[in-house]
């Protein structure tokens, strides 16, 4: 080792799924297969790029207003950032600097222990059960903070609100983060909590929802002291996050509940069937909440499988991880993409019969 070496961050990085350059079925990243709001196209068409030399507004205000609009919260409520994993980064940096560990699950985002190790912040996983749910109690200690997503990744288990606020009530004195990615394919979201709870941060995202994984957008609503917090590292760290065409274009997003609620109900109806067709070949599905499927089959290696479609140009998400290896999560697609996933493993399972 030379000697600066001593002195260099080292961290084992979070692997996102793979982005391939030709043309595939994507189903590794849970991105949502249709476009964005018409508003969106709209707003980028009418963008003057001449003011693409100015510094965009530090405060995101045309995009916060929007936000805050839509869940009926106030303005000072609510923080963005570049995607939720900047979001999140940044509530790692701000609220998490106990000597204490912070908790989360065991089988959950990859990124917390990534960003805890980041940070130098100690922290703790707690074992979800045999179904893969949070249990509740193994919260209920003492700590430097808490998070987890609901619905839960990859699994794709919500856990309703009871469950959420009981944690809540068990850790009043630090902050309890509630990544909310694919709430909109689940149940209540936790940001009814927010004002009942000046220790709760909900955090979601524009990339699977709102079809704009491409523009990096995520946001936090809590409490306004929490906000001010945030915005305090922000302003230290980097002050123009959100570029203009996002701000924008996050603004038009929003706007057009009708669109954001029919491409929400046609995935949710793809994801249930998809479920049923899994389990007619023999798969076993969680009950998932999300955009994605969890799905194992008893007589097909995981891994093998993975490969096998990623072969035949279907890409999907495995991990070598000990208690989900025999586990693949399936990203719901189009109708279209989904039949050549079920005409392929349909194919895959009748050589091994």
């Amino acid at each position: 080792m030379e000697a600066f070496e001593r002195n260099i961050r080292k961290v084992e990085p979070y692997v996102p799924g793979e982005q391939p350059r030709q043309r595939v079925v994507k189903l590794n990243t849970n991105e949502n297969p249709y476009p964005p709001a018409p508003g969106v196209e709209r707003a980028l068409k009418e963008l003057d790029t001449a003011d693409f030399r100015l510094y965009p507004d530090p405060a995101c205000s045309v995009l916060v207003d929007a936000i805050a609009d839509f869940y009926k919260v106030g303005r000072d409520q609510v923080f963005v950032g570049v995607g939720s994993d900047d979001v999140l980064s940044l509530c790692f940096l701000t609220f998490f600097n106990s000597d204490k560990p912070i908790l989360f699950p065991d089988i959950t985002y990859s990124f917390y222990k990534v960003w805890a190790q980041l940070y130098r912040i100690p922290y703790e996983c707690k074992r979800v059960d045999e179904q893969f749910r949070i249990v509740r109690e193994d919260y209920y200690g003492e700590n430097g903070g808490v998070i987890f997503p609901n619905p839960n990744a990859p699994t794709a288990l919500y856990e309703d609100l009871e469950l959420v606020e009981d944690i809540l009530r068990h850790n009043r004195d630090v902050i309890v983060i509630v990544d909310e990615a694919y709430i909109d394919y689940a149940g209540p979201s936790a940001v009814e909590l927010v004002d009942r709870y000046d220790n709760l941060i909900v955090t979601q995202t524009f990339s699977k929802s709102r079809s704009m994984a491409g523009m990096r957008i995520g946001y936090a609503i809590a409490n306004p002291k929490l906000i001010r917090y945030l915005n305090d590292v922000k302003y230290s760290f980097n002050s123009y996050t959100l570029n203009r065409a996002s701000l924008v274009c996050g603004a038009e997003a929003v706007k057009d509940r009708a669109y954001f609620e029919e491409t929400v109900e046609k995935i949710k109806a793809t994801r249930e069937r998809a479920m049923e067709r899994l389990g007619s070949l023999g798969f076993s599905c969680t009950r998932s909440s999300a955009n994605f499927l969890f799905a194992t089959h008893p007589d097909c290696d995981a891994r093998e499988l993975f490969e096998a479609l990623k072969r035949e140009g279907i890409y999907v998400r495995w991990w070598d991880s000990e208690r989900i290896r025999q586990y693949m999560r399936i990203t719901v697609g189009t109708d279209e993409e989904m039949e050549k996933l079920f005409a392929f493993l349909e194919q895959y399972l009748s050589k091994g019969e």
